[in-house]
């Protein structure tokens, strides 16, 4: 974490991401979508599990591009959906500033929008989301991240 911005560091694992979005979907159980519609890149892997979870068949997806590593550019939307998301499911994994829920919400806004993680500028923006995390906090999700060898605390005081 090189950024001020960020104070805190909470590390998302596939089980820890899988067991969030699987509470995230007992709460979604009762209503029926149309489809869902992944907000790329962060929402497609959520939103396959999502569409898992809730047999949902139909998927597509909005393209935006907004990080630069952890710096938030300007939006470039580079595919958009044709339709104003009604019956459909919106999906991210997380919403931030708000930026990129602010275009989506412009786009399609009778959609159902869900993420699996929200901080608080971003919170107001979506319908539901499972778990809230400070503003300061950088996710590391584990799609960003690698196993890797780490030596035993003897081997480096040794060097």
């Amino acid at each position: 974490m090189t950024d001020s911005r960020y104070h805190q560091h909470f590390t998302v694992s596939w089980d820890q991401l899988h067991r969030d979005v699987r509470e995230l979907c007992r709460r979604l159980v009762e209503r029926d979508f149309k489809g869902i519609v992944a907000i790329t890149r962060g929402g497609l892997i959520p939103a396959a599990l999502i569409a898992r979870e809730l047999n949902v068949r139909l998927i597509d997806t909005i393209c935006i591009s907004s990080y630069e590593h952890m710096d938030q550019g300007g939006l470039d939307v580079l595919k958009a959906v044709e339709h104003d998301g009604d019956g459909w499911l919106l999906v991210d994994d997380l919403v931030d500033t708000g930026k990129t829920a602010r275009k989506v919400r412009e786009m399609l806004p009778k959609a159902h929008f869900v993420t699996v993680y929200a901080k608080p500028e971003g919170r107001p923006l979506v319908d539901q989301y499972l778990t809230e995390v400070a503003q300061d906090c950088w996710i590391q999700f584990p799609w960003d991240m690698g196993i890797a060898y780490v030596e035993p605390l003897v081997d480096q005081v040794k060097r």
